[in-house]
């Protein structure tokens, strides 16, 4: 087992794990919050996984879920604005999560992957991944 195939086991078992059970459980302010989480966290576990295998259809894949997930949670958002009235939810670790978490992963596939296509690739990722955080938190705490 190499480094990015060791992140990738501890990212899906320290963050993707509470993510799904709090989409399981809780209100539904906590579920879209766990579900946006877990967008970011797929991402970054799909592009760890792409380097650990050597497989570079997983950053396509990434690519697909940093474009759909936020739009998922604008979705919600938007859906369960009057729940998130009644009961806010706790967005505060998102927008920490985006801003560490994004450049923590992407800059070191970066520097490993060098200059090409497959590093703008990689690059587009993280800008849409942080820009989608940004989006959906602000629409989360809206609501």
């Amino acid at each position: 087992m190499n480094p990015w195939l060791a992140a990738a086991a501890a990212l899906t078992a320290g963050g993707l794990g509470p993510c799904l059970w709090g989409a399981a459980r809780g209100g539904a302010g906590r579920r879209v919050v766990a579900q946006n989480m877990a967008t970011l966290l797929l991402c970054l576990v799909f592009l760890l996984l792409a380097q650990g295998y050597g497989r570079t259809s997983y950053v396509d894949l990434a690519l697909v879920v940093c474009v759909l997930g936020p739009a998922g949670t604008l979705v919600f958002a938007r859906l369960l604005g009057e729940e998130f009235e009644e009961s806010p939810p706790g967005a505060r670790l998102l927008t920490p999560a985006v801003l560490i978490g994004t450049p923590a992963t992407v800059i070191p596939l970066c520097l490993v992957t060098g200059p090409g296509r497959a590093m703008l690739k990689l690059l587009l990722i993280g800008v849409l991944l942080i820009a989608g955080g940004m989006v959906t938190t602000r629409a989360v705490r809206r609501g």
